[in-house]
């Protein structure tokens, strides 16, 4: 199968390399925008700036994309156009409509699209879910990533606020598991955000919250921030209640903000419920690699069986809506309804 990579920042690489290690598949070439620094693996691939000229000239069968948000649905509508099925990065796109208009495409040309919630090729995170949902809701969650990041990482930082708000960029993972606990439709979505640095544009905030009501009662709270200004006492919580107990990741500090590994890796569960505690041991996770391994597997084991992506694709809508409608609120100052019709 050929595969063609666009963008080799962290995740491009990190899917390049997978590629390059997979049996069924073959990179026919790499895009980066920019010079670009790579591993000896994937040194010896042809290398391109222009995306829609490597797409012509290698008629590939995946196109997996991991660009800045601003280019995911042209890109993928245009490797679509052209005959490819598609791998795109999450967030699947700027807005809800264009989410929808890459989503309406894959339907419509019967190609296979696949969006990066790594989460969900994890195997403690399906853990977590499955505890969760066992404890039955309506549910409390409470979730965060607050990355104190400077140096190369607030530059990385920086240039993905050019397009998109850490609220939407990290949010879109954890509301999509919210929605896989609750499988509940969203009602209402309230946000706040505080720009807290000159360095970046004046209509850009680098610290964002979210709460979200859904349609069984259950109730979220995300909370999102870049920079070197950001505390790191409690930056990672991960918890969900319910009147039955409780499901919390236990490890406290995951590392720092540039350790990819930690923002994915859960350690142990705390499992509560009023007649006592169970902990649950998860001391085998892998890697930010193995995970991305796994998901271009499942996105080859898709294509080649023919496998219905259709829930996958409206669930990747539906949080990045919900992030996308706190990202609205927190600059209308108004609370976003999210009902059908509203």
């Amino acid at each position: 199968m050929k595969v063609l990579i666009a963008g080799l920042g962290n995740m491009g690489k990190s899917h390049a390399l997978a590629h390059h290690h997979h049996p069924e598949t073959e990179i026919v070439a790499l895009v980066n925008r920019s010079a670009v620094d790579l591993p000896d693996a994937l040194r010896g691939y042809p290398l391109d700036d222009d995306f829609y000229a490597a797409l012509s000239a290698t008629r590939p069968a995946l196109v997996v994309i991991a660009t800045y948000t601003d280019t995911h649905a042209d890109y993928a509508i245009a490797a679509m156009q052209a005959g490819a099925h598609v791998f795109v990065e999450k967030p699947l796109a700027m807005t809800a409509q264009d989410a929808a208009r890459v989503v309406d495409t894959a339907r419509r040309l019967k190609r296979k699209l696949g969006v990066g919630y790594i989460l969900r090729h994890h195997p403690s995170w399906t853990r977590l879910i499955e505890e969760a949902r066992g404890l039955g809701g309506p549910y409390v969650f409470r979730l965060n990533l607050n990355q104190q990041s400077d140096g190369p990482t607030w530059e990385t930082h920086k240039a993905l606020m050019e397009t998109t708000s850490p609220l939407v960029d990290c949010g879109v993972h954890y509301v999509d598991v919210m929605c896989q606990i609750t499988d509940a439709q969203p009602v209402r979505v309230h946000g706040m955000g505080l720009r807290l640095s000159d360095e970046i544009a004046p209509d850009m905030y680098n610290y964002g919250q979210l709460q979200v009501v859904f349609e069984d009662g259950s109730v979220g709270w995300y909370e999102a921030g870049w920079g070197p200004m950001m505390s790191e006492t409690a930056f990672f919580v991960k918890d969900v209640i319910s009147p039955n107990g409780a499901v919390s990741i236990t490890d406290g500090n995951k590392g720092a903000s540039d350790d990819i590994d930690g923002h994915t890796k859960v350690g142990g569960l705390l499992v509560h419920r009023p007649g006592g505690d169970r902990r649950i041991d998860l001391p085998d996770e892998p890697g930010h690699q193995q995970l991305c391994d796994a998901e271009q597997g499942w996105i080859v084991d898709a294509i080649r069986r023919d496998v219905d992506l259709s829930r996958h694709m409206k669930d990747a809508v539906q949080s990045l809506r919900i992030c996308l409608a706190a990202d609205e609120s927190i600059r209308t100052g108004q609370t976003i309804n999210l009902r059908p019709g509203a």
